[in-house]
């Protein structure tokens, strides 16, 4: 996990809500379960359990939210980054069964959260996938047929007239809106879930980055200057795990998204380019993501390499597909620039299991982390709590590494990269 103390520069940490600065962990410390990271995935799985009654600590080696949690999008996207058709054909009808009948969960917990919690991350619900041919618009029928077999009953398609309510952009042929996606500010999010489970008695360490796993029938978990032992430990690293457990580390690639933010654009104007006020993606295998933020700025990102990038290089990358999105802001000012990563699986489905009986890790949202991460802290809590059916759905998927050690991961993201944005340019 990070040394870095604190947020980078994003809107994200410009905006956020206030947030206390949390104590380094000194010293040895008992809890029924220990969670490292707190991200989504971390937090989401603490809270479960501190409304259960458990004991929780969590380990941040940097800030709440430092990770991708707090970077992201923003966007709540339904399902997977793989569907419950691959499911099917990849791992059989019942995997798909099992998997689907959570694919619209992540969304509803994130919703709940802010309720109980009165999270003020500004929620504002729909989005978007937008397509650029029509053969990508056929895929979205396909998707909306395919979500509504698993119960999913509000997503509507549009037609091209109809996108003029939607986005005032000419380059889209249609769209897919899902009313029960939208979009948050990711950071306040996390720094909300992270006073709920502080409220409920637990505990957050930050600039406490874990630096040992001794595994036993109580497993300690060690920072440089402190340790927890816990009859249970959550790994929750995800990107950011760095080679804590190899095993882990070999199985996923971290990879990164650029983001900017423009300066906050004129009400009208920014009402002008998004009326319906969702946020969007388009359907490219490199795609693009945008929305408008609660103070009107145009948040804009997408992409995919390996590590971070210069604030300058990120501007370069993305303002040319904003502006060929929405030639209107050609003039207008970018005031923030940065990236994130995410963890890639070879299958592109995320990744649960358990390293001997007492350590359970998630890990590899592959682009569908927001919703994701909410689920995947609910089964791990059900499981720790005894009831595994629904972890061990996610258990039983195989995990694959990434072959040739991480130099040749890095080689392949590369490589994978170059040829969907040709297809993307081609239409393919």
């Amino acid at each position: 996990m990070s040394q870095t103390n604190e947020h980078i520069r994003s809107y994200y940490a410009h905006s956020a809500n206030p947030a206390p600065q949390r104590q380094r962990l000194q010293g040895s410390h008992q809890a029924d379960v220990c969670v490292v990271g707190a991200g989504y995935t971390g937090l989401s799985t603490a809270l479960h359990l501190a409304e259960a009654g458990f004991k929780v600590i969590v380990l941040e080696g940097a800030r709440v939210g430092w990770g991708a949690s707090g970077r992201n999008g923003g966007q709540i996207v339904n399902s997977y980054s793989r569907d419950m058709d691959v499911i099917e054909a990849r791992h059989g009808k019942d995997a798909a069964r099992k998997l689907g009948a959570m694919a619209f969960e992540g969304g509803r917990i994130i919703r709940e959260r802010i309720a109980k919690y009165d999270i003020q991350c500004d929620l504002k619900d729909g989005n978007v996938f937008a397509a650029f041919t029509q053969k990508q618009l056929d895929e979205l029928e396909a998707k909306k047929r395919l979500w509504e077999q698993f119960g999913h009953t509000g997503i509507e398609m549009i037609d091209k007239p109809g996108m003029a309510r939607i986005v005032n952009s000419d380059q889209y042929v249609g769209a897919l809106l899902d009313h029960w996606g939208g979009h948050i500010h990711p950071l306040n999010l996390a720094l909300g879930e992270a006073a709920a489970f502080e409220s409920l008695g637990g505990q957050i360490f930050e600039q406490s980055a874990v630096i040992d796993i001794v595994r036993g029938d109580k497993a300690v978990v060690k920072t440089a200057q402190g340790q927890v032992s816990a009859r249970f430990v959550v790994v929750a690293g995800n990107a950011y795990l760095g080679d804590l457990i190899p095993k882990l580390a070999e199985k996923t690639l971290p990879c990164g998204t650029q983001v900017v933010t423009t300066e906050p654009l004129a009400p009208e104007l920014a009402r002008s380019l998004l009326p319906g006020g969702n946020c969007v993606e388009d359907c490219n295998f490199l795609l693009d993501y945008y929305r408008l933020t609660a103070d009107n700025r145009l948040l804009y990102g997408g992409g995919t390499v390996y590590g971070a990038r210069d604030p300058g290089e990120i501007e370069r990358l993305i303002r040319p597909k904003m502006v060929n999105t929405f030639p209107q802001l050609k003039d207008t000012k970018i005031e923030f620039t940065w990236t994130g990563n995410f963890s890639l699986t070879l299958t592109r489905l995320p990744q649960v299991g358990r390293i001997d009986s007492n350590i359970y890790y998630s890990q590899g949202c592959s682009g569908h982390g927001v919703t994701y991460t909410h689920l995947a802290g609910r089964i791990m809590s059900e499981a720790i709590r005894g009831q595994s059916e629904r972890f061990d759905a996610f258990a039983n998927l195989p995990h694959y590494p990434f072959p040739g050690g991480r130099l040749f991961r890095v080689q392949m993201l590369t490589l994978g990269a170059w040829w969907y944005g040709m297809r993307d340019r081609l239409g393919l």
